[in-house]
């Protein structure tokens, strides 16, 4: 097939805030040294910040050194001033802790909607001269003769059926060929997963490991006490996950007397029918929380996963023609519950090293590993390197967690055990545990929703005459040894209730997918204990379509 092919000195796949960040850096830079640097951003949502969802509490270090006059020109911040509040939930109390941890402290730093901070980023790319595309979703990373080399991305087809044929509307893909492709595609991302096994970038790394978010923006009636509270956001653990399992739960000011709240679930849990939504809907029941958002109304709905592995996690950042940034690159900080400044500034500092190997002509894997070495010097080093054994610290039970947590608050990050290993989220699940789900009150469909209802209130749109965007390559694993080992966990570990177990002739069961309801939070490929589910982008322009989570 003839594809069309456009040339690029930088290609960023993902308009989150690393991809943006590091496109607008780039820009600066080339301004500065007086050169010109064509630089791309492609995005699979249909629009900007579409696909972004985040707390999101925004620390502003890295968008105060990328734009000084961010509040000039318009920065969306939703409120600031903040005083926190942290409390342990029992099923019926809520206990206020007497003081709130140093790294929760958020002095100085605003709560904002993710998907409004894109779509603000993403303008000013634009009046940068980014070529920025949204609605195209890159399939392929494109590779030279000798396979080692990344020279682009491939986006996807567009107007192709369940079968794999074109229709009237159909447009090939693009070449998109870059002197550097920078991988910013955020959690699991489906071609740095497939550019990772050839190159090897995840090779004598710790695996990645992950949380599922399920979030919500609820509007809150004038009398609400939530919009008077001295305390604009709150932070919770205990019920409804308990200590064993590791998450917990927030509650952020926003404006427009709104709050954003959710849920997040460590997936590493051994517990094969625990169902993330299910907790979610209890926590909102949790007095504490069910009086804060009494006579409330959902107004968007979606969920997200975080890559919570931290410095241990992070995979080769370069290799020849390509950097990998974000969350792609693990650089949230679990310990501070922030990823958003940490994204930015790896995109940043991405941005530093490509405009001197272009200047210098060299866009090899030697050149680029100063990206390496500027990480490691800055502060997002160092913030990441503090929190480096924090996330399995928390996987430990209880006991030993606050011993664990507690050296390392004494030795910058160190602990006891330093690093603290980590196993892969698909495999902790006890395989034979079944029990009857915790209950569930009634559901209102205005401020309790069910699964379906919440996708809706996503925005949630694909085409749906495409080729299935999940791939399953033993199907007879899902109703033989998946079935009677675990109960099918992916009917309940996907937010959006994309899998369904139908009863087929013999009374056997069968699985029935909904691809169309995905979320595109990928937590199937991550949790799936028999590792039998691959995500991949859907024709670009599908999936939410969030505008102020």
């Amino acid at each position: 097939m003839e594809r069309e092919r456009l040339e690029f000195d930088v290609v960023f796949v993902g308009a989150g805030p690393a991809g943006l960040a590091g496109a607008i850096r780039l820009k600066q830079l080339a301004a500065e040294r007086g050169r010109e640097i064509e630089v791309c951003v492609i995005d699979k949502a249909p629009a900007l910040g579409a696909h972004s969802l985040s707390g999101a509490v925004v620390d502003p270090r890295a968008l105060a050194e990328l734009l000084p006059d961010y509040r000039e020109r318009g920065c969306p911040i939703e409120e600031e001033g903040l005083r926190d509040a942290v409390f342990y939930l029992t099923a019926a109390k809520a206990l206020r802790l007497p003081w709130v941890p140093p790294f929760l402290h958020n002095e100085g730093a605003f709560v904002g909607s993710l998907s409004k901070l894109c779509a603000w980023l993403g303008a000013i790319a634009e009046e940068a001269g980014v070529n920025v595309f949204p609605g195209f979703a890159g399939v392929e990373a494109l590779f030279d003769d000798a396979g080692g080399r990344v020279l682009g991305v491939r986006t996807g087809d567009k107007g192709v059926d369940k079968q794999g044929r074109r229709k009237g509307n159909f447009e090939p893909g693009v070449d998109l060929l870059a002197k550097v492709t920078v991988f910013a595609e955020g959690p699991r991302g489906s071609l740095l997963r497939e550019a990772a096994k050839r190159l090897g970038l995840f090779d004598g790394r710790m695996p990645q490991v992950f949380e599922t978010a399920v979030k919500e923006v609820i509007e809150l009636p004038e009398a609400s006490p939530f919009l008077t509270a001295p305390e604009a956001v709150i932070h919770t653990f205990g019920f409804p996950l308990g200590l064993h399992t590791k998450g917990g739960g927030f509650l952020y000011r926003m404006a427009e007397r709104r709050v954003a709240l959710g849920l997040v679930v460590g997936l590493d849990y051994a517990d094969p029918m625990l169902e993330p939504y299910r907790e979610f809907l209890r926590f909102k029941r949790h007095p504490l929380v069910a009086g804060l958002i009494a006579g409330g109304r959902v107004l968007q709905q979606g969920a997200k996963t975080l890559p919570v592995g931290g410095w241990y996690s992070m995979p080769r950042l370069c290799a020849d023609g390509a950097l990998v940034i974000g969350d792609s690159a693990c650089t949230l900080n679990a310990r501070r519950l922030k990823g958003v400044h940490t994204a930015m500034k790896s995109g940043m500092l991405a941005a530093e090293t490509i405009a001197e190997a272009l200047a210098a002509g060299d866009t090899g894997a030697s050149a680029l590993e100063g990206y390496r070495r500027r990480l490691e010097e800055s502060w997002l080093g160092e913030e990441l390197r503090q929190a480096r054994n924090f996330s399995q610290a928390l996987s430990r039970p209880p006991a030993s967690r606050v011993v664990h947590l507690g050296a390392q608050m004494l030795s910058r990050g160190r602990g006891l055990v330093d690093p603290m290993p980590l196993h892969e989220d698909c495999s902790t699940l006890r395989p034979g545990v079944f029990r009857e789900p915790a209950p569930v009150a009634d559901l209102d469909g205005t401020l309790y929703l069910d699964k379906l209802t919440g996708v809706y209130l996503s925005g949630t749109r694909h085409e749906e005459d495409q080729p299935c965007h999940l791939h399953i390559p033993h199907p007879e694993l899902c109703t033989t040894r998946c079935w009677q080992e675990y109960r099918s966990p992916c009917t309940r570990f996907c937010p959006g209730q994309v899998y369904e177990i139908e009863t087929a002739e013999g009374g056997r069961p069968r699985l029935k997918l909904n691809p169309s309801n995905c979320l595109h939070c990928k937590t199937c490929e991550i949790k799936d204990p028999l590792r039998n589910i691959l995500w991949n982008c859907p024709e670009g322009g599908g999936g939410p379509n969030w505008t102020i989570l």
